[in-house]
């Protein structure tokens, strides 16, 4: 496999170098089983993010003047995703889990490991048990691992599929939206995050987006 490493100042440059990985280096494929059976996508094989700066604002990507597209995603909708899906712990009717139903009962625990004494490998947010292959749309967020260091608190989040358009901006704010909080609890700086996935993706209804974005003309190029 193929592993594409990228390094980042904050996290719509992240987004905005990934959409042209993805565009450039993507494998493209038509997906025969899971989500959106029979629909192509492109896929990076395996991807390495690193962000020095995730806190910088603003935390989702902006579309320029004239560009005529729309933005992934809003801040309204992330603040809102954040609460009811990312870290709340209910859910909805028809919801088998939300990301929230695992991870809102780690926090605690998370942090009274780092009061005892912030020098730990133990911090690790799981997502997922063993019944989620079984279920139709396993969670595809996996994991939340977690480090204090020099006084800074870092995220390392795994993904095992992750849509690049519109689910990575959203995904990422509610990360370092999660993360701040922590932070502040903890009463240490915020750090930086590492993403690690082997489905990082574009669906094709995204290509020519993701193009003009870039301001390119090759969303039919394979």
């Amino acid at each position: 496999m193929k592993v594409k490493c990228v390094e980042a100042f904050d996290l719509p440059g992240a987004w905005f170098s990934l959409v042209g990985e993805v565009l450039d280096h993507g494998r493209e494929y038509t997906v025969q089983q899971g989500s959106f059976v029979g629909q192509r996508r492109r896929e990076l094989e395996f991807m390495s993010l690193k962000v020095t700066n995730p806190g910088h604002r603003p935390l989702i990507p902006q579309m320029p003047p004239g560009v005529g597209i729309p933005p992934p995603t809003s801040m309204e909708y992330v603040e809102e995703y954040y609460h009811t899906y990312f870290v709340g712990s209910d859910k909805q009717p028809g919801e088998e889990y939300t990301y929230g139903s695992y991870i809102h009962k780690q926090l605690l625990p998370l942090l009274e490991k780092y009061k005892q004494g912030p020098n730990t490998n133990q911090g690790c947010i799981t997502i997922g048990d063993a019944s989620s292959i079984l279920l139709e749309h396993p969670p595809c967020l996996r994991l939340i691992d977690t480090r204090v260091q020099d006084g800074k608190l870092h995220f390392a989040v795994y993904y095992r599929s992750w849509d690049l358009w519109g689910g990575f901006p959203v995904n990422m704010a509610a990360t370092q939206l999660l993360k701040e909080e922590l932070a502040s609890a903890l009463e240490v700086e915020d750090g930086e995050i590492l993403a690690l996935s082997k489905g990082l993706h574009l669906w094709e209804y995204s290509w020519e987006w993701a193009s003009c974005r870039l301001r390119r003309d090759d969303a039919g190029a394979a």
